[in-house]
């Protein structure tokens, strides 16, 4: 069965972000237009300024190592389509705010111990709610705390002060 794309996509998060921004200034120095080589036809200086970052957090962080490597094979063994899907949902989740990113955390937390009638359910009564009724649902569904190894998203940020 195929999983549910934000069980798909937020895994690879920080993965992709962490390769992609070496690659996207790497681009953003061509000159426009120019076609960039493949892999194999990049020079070795190239090569390593789009690893360096990855290679700077797995010496840094080698708790988190065995994560990256997860990560990675997940991605590897995801169709064109399904790696589309996820880069348009990081798309999405870059351009929530911070209240949207908690209720998302809250939606997710709560649909991770459902079966998937329960989240088709609740999907749709997500989408009929109001922007105050998502609010306040979420607020009474917090999405359950961070166990060791759970970095699907950042942590939440504080609550907006309220007037």
């Amino acid at each position: 069965m195929r999983r549910p794309f934000f069980r798909r996509a937020e895994p690879l998060l920080a993965l992709v972000l962490a390769v992609a921004a070496p690659a996207l200034a790497a681009a953003q120095t061509a000159p426009a237009g120019a076609a960039l080589p493949n892999w194999d036809q990049l020079s070795q200086a190239q090569r390593e300024q789009l690893i360096a970052p990855m290679r700077d957090r797995w010496n840094t962080q080698p708790e988190e190592r065995q994560r990256m490597l997860d990560r990675a094979r997940r991605w590897q063994q995801m169709t064109p389509d399904e790696r589309r899907e996820a880069r348009n949902g990081m798309k999405r989740w870059e351009g929530l705010n911070p209240e949207e990113r908690g209720q998302m955390r809250a939606l997710y937390g709560k649909m991770r111990g459902l079966d998937e009638n329960g989240k088709r359910a609740l999907m749709e009564k997500w989408r009929t709610m109001t922007p105050d009724q998502r609010r306040a649902w979420a607020e009474s569904n917090p999405p359950p705390p961070k166990q060791r190894g759970d970095h699907h998203f950042p942590p939440p940020p504080p609550p907006p002060p309220r007037n």
